[in-house]
């Protein structure tokens, strides 16, 4: 019933975003510019507003592009005044003006700089901005309460449409598969060394967080449920400026930060270095349930886990561009990071079978240490060749990651109180794994007219993975014998090229239609075994959009588009990895990669408000299987692909102002989603509806506190075989500032309420498991920062570089 009430709701909207499109159009007035900087520096991200002369009412706005240029669209054309304004800067403000024809040219605008304005501007601006445009939604984080002593990936799990389960696995708008980037750069690791990474970054490095549902053809095809791009945040002065920030957090576990930023400009030269240290830790209770079917009825195993984890996290980030002249320069980018840490605990597990008085007990040690050194360099330069904004950027990357861990797994067995003569066996692992990945890209891009332009790239991306895998396993005391290791070396070649043109089709009118090929080439050898898998193919991932402008505040936008997610190779290892002495892991070679087809209808209105239609289609869909041996009574978790997924949506963006000091930023995600695939003899079959609210209130108090709240709802809903009981939290950030704004005191809570547990069961087959689970993510932390600055204002170039292959590794 509930998908038939969906697609109503699709068609009804769908039908009458088809009707706007067939409305009467009126005339159409632009008032067009751009505005420079007191160097004559294009500044992006500007904003433009169109007011009444006489009311000073707000009849519509926009925000500059990178190249600096504005276009603002409107139906009025007499009793106009344009005003202009940004962070440092005096506003513009034009005297009153009338649009002679349908177009008013404003030309370049110079803004001067006013480093009075500078504090107050940022106080402003501390209230989180979500802007939703037409391709993507962009939350602004930077000095926000919730930013401060966080980690980035505690600020992605609280953006709209992204929920980060328990493990760190990121999903958006209900849908496995999404990619992270930073500026626009791929972070090419796996899901597990991505949390890992995003909690060593502090989430003060970051500007904004991009959420691109459905990205155009300029961006790698990789990432079936979209993108998350993290805008880093980049210099602003002229001379030297910066910041320090000490912090701690408990959650169980005593965490400390502590880190530091500082950016400079001298001439022609601009440059920035960022170094922190931190620490995170958690505790994890793990309950599970087990019910094994046996001849005379059920053999029950009832685990209790205990688990602590603690690492150490040293985080540097630098670069340094040189402007030629004002139309070439050329910079660098680099990027270090160490992790390090410690990751043990106790499984204790009681065994009861029908007809029998014995009780069994398996007492598990798990201690594990591991180290991770990742480093990232691009070389990238960006030429503008005339003032209509023709531009061509390349970039180099270069990507090395090493990864060591050892896992040391005691077990002992012993039956009712006879554990003096318990036996013994242990499991040792050890793991070492390098990958080294190299990519080449060029994007160009030439305007052909008004509100035309055409945008063509390339690029080449080459990866080199080498695992060895060493597991050794001893019954009693003694040495550990030979072990049975396992050597799989990955690589994977993707050559790519994309062409995307934009267009009017009226005066309310546009679209952009785009077309990206990419030939990769797999190959998967495991040595050890002699086993080789390869793959190899062509695929073109079309994509098209349609603007509608209604209006000044109304506009629908229409898009399709196609994607791919790949396996990283940890998933294509065919090595059995041991969890606990029942619970094992082993990768899948014949892991095919997922496709989805995507469309979207969103309606937005003054750029905040948010009503989006989705529907994806997902062929060889990856899904976590459980694959149970009665007889062993033991448990294979293996990552295998679905036959086909569908994901019906309704997401609603909902911004309140209830009075100047006091706004709250909503949202509401609704997903039908359907699931089937033949797993052994049974077939999986889902049709389900779930949905997740979020609430984030941003209250600024009396003496200049500030106060940010976040609540959110998910229902329950099934992934794969596993059903997830529904959860809810509340996060809070209280901010002091003192000095003029130069000091600041910050304490956040995370799950106030401790009630961000993980519940679920599998009634599937012959699988009968309950689950529960605790990550000590009840946390207070609290920050001190202290930032400075001299000099002025300016703007660092924009630039890009590789999108594709991290993730996977």
């Amino acid at each position: 019933m509930y998908f038939t009430k969906l697609i109503f709701t699709v068609s009804f909207f769908f039908l009458l975003g088809l009707s706007h499109l067939a409305a009467q159009q009126t005339t159409v007035y632009k008032v067009i510019g751009s505005v420079l900087d007191s160097e004559e520096q294009p500044i992006p991200f500007v904003n433009v507003v169109l007011l009444d002369i006489n009311s000073q009412e707000l009849i519509t706005g926009t925000i500059t592009n990178d190249a600096g240029k504005f276009v603002i669209q409107s139906d009025r054309g007499d009793k106009l005044q344009l005003k202009i304004s940004t962070l440092g800067h005096k506003d513009f403000v034009s005297e009153e003006f009338k649009i002679e024809g349908e177009i008013e040219n404003f030309g370049k605008i110079k803004l001067k700089t006013d480093m009075a304005s500078l504090d107050e501007v940022e106080v402003r601006a501390a209230r989180p901005n979500v802007l939703i445009q037409a391709d993507k939604t962009v939350v602004n984080i930077e000095g926000t309460a919730m930013a401060e002593g966080n980690n980035a990936l505690d600020v992605v799990g609280r953006s709209p449409g992204v929920y980060v389960d328990a493990d760190g696995n990121i999903n958006l708008n209900g849908k496995s598969g999404v990619m992270v980037l930073l500026d626009d750069r791929q972070t090419y690791m796996s899901a597990k060394d991505l949390a890992d990474f995003l909690r060593a970054m502090p989430a003060d490095n970051i500007q904004s967080i991009e959420v691109i549902n459905n990205p155009p053809a300029k961006y790698d095809a990789e990432g079936a449920a979209g993108l998350i791009n993290l805008v880093l945040k980049k210099n602003t002065y002229n001379g030297v400026n910066g910041n320090l920030h000490i912090g701690h957090q408990y959650n169980g576990i005593h965490t400390p930060s502590v880190g530091g930023t500082i950016n400079f400009k001298k001439n022609k030269w601009t440059s920035n270095v960022s170094l922190n240290y931190n620490q995170w830790g958690r505790k994890m209770e793990l309950d599970l349930l087990r019910r094994f079917q046996v001849e005379d009825g059920l053999s029950i195993f009832d685990q209790k886990a205990r688990m602590s984890l603690i690492t150490k996290n040293l985080f540097f980030s630098g670069g340094t561009d040189y402007q030629i002249n004002e139309k070439h320069s050329l910079g660098i980018n680099l990027q270090a990071s160490t992790q390090n840490g410690d990751d043990g605990g106790n499984s204790f597990t009681t065994i009861t079978n029908p007809q029998s008085t014995a009780i069994n007990y398996i007492n598990a040690l798990n201690d594990s240490e591991f180290e991770n050194t990742r480093i990232f360099g691009n070389f990238h330069y960006i030429g503008k060749f005339d003032t209509l904004g023709t531009k061509l950027t390349a970039d180099f990357d270069y990507s090395n990651m090493d990864a060591s861990s050892l896992i040391l797994l005691n077990n002992s067995y012993w039956i009712n109180d006879d554990k003096a003569n318990e036996a013994l066996n242990s499991v040792k692992t050890g793991n070492d794994m390098v990958y080294s990945i190299y990519t080449a890209k060029t994007d160009f891009t030439k305007p052909m007219g008004e509100n035309k332009s055409l945008e063509l790239g390339l690029k080449g991306s080459w990866v080199k993975s080498d695992n060895l895998l060493d597991i050794t396993k001893r019954e009693e005391e003694g040495p550990y014998p030979d072990g049975n290791s396992n050597h799989f070396i990955y690589k994977e070649n993707v050559l790519a090229a994309y062409a995307s043109y934009k267009a009017p089709l009226g005066k309310k009118l546009e679209y952009q239609a785009g077309l990206r090929a990419e030939y990769a080439n797999i190959e998967g050898n495991s040595v050890t075994s002699n086993q080789v898998n390869t793959q190899e193919y062509l695929n073109f991932f079309p994509s098209v959009y349609l603007q509608h402008k209604l209006n000044d505040d109304y506009q629908i936008v229409y898009n399709v588009n196609r994607r791919i997610t790949r396996p990283h190779y940890r998933q294509l290892n065919p090595f059995v990895f041991y969890i606990d002495p029942l619970t094992t892991e082993e990768g899948n070679p014949n892991l095919k990669p997922q496709y989805a087809n995507n469309f979207e209808m969103n309606h937005i209105y003054k750029g905040s408000y948010q009503l989006a239609l989705t529907f994806s289609q997902t062929e060889n869909a990856f899904g976590q299987i459980l694959i149970q041996d009665d007889e062993e009574r033991t448990t294979l978790i293996q990552m295998q692909n679905l036959d086909r997924t569908q994901n019906l949506g309704l997401r609603a963006t909902i911004p309140v102002e209830f009075a100047q000091w006091y706004s709250t930023s909503n949202m509401l995600q609704f997903n039908g989603n359907t699931f089937q695939s033949q797993i052994g003899e049974d077939l999986l079959d889902v049709k389900q509806f779930s949905f997740m609210a979020r609430s984030q209130h941003n209250i600024t108090l009396p003496k200049g506190f500030k106060l940010e709240l976040v609540g959110i709802y998910r229902s329950p809903f099934q992934d794969g075989q596993l059903k997830i009981d529904g959860m809810s939290w509340l996060d809070a950030g209280l901010t002091k500032t003192f000095k003029d704004e130069k000091l600041s005191l910050t304490i956040n809570g995370s799950d106030i309420f401790r009630t961000m547990k993980f519940t679920g069961d599998i009634n599937f087959h012959k699988i009968n498991t309950d689950v529960r689970q605790y990550n000590s993510m009840q946390s207070v932390r609290f920050t001190v920062r202290w930032k400075f600055n001299k000099g002025e204002m300016f703007n660092v170039s924009q630039r890009s570089g590789s999108t594709e292959e991290r993730n996977r590794l």
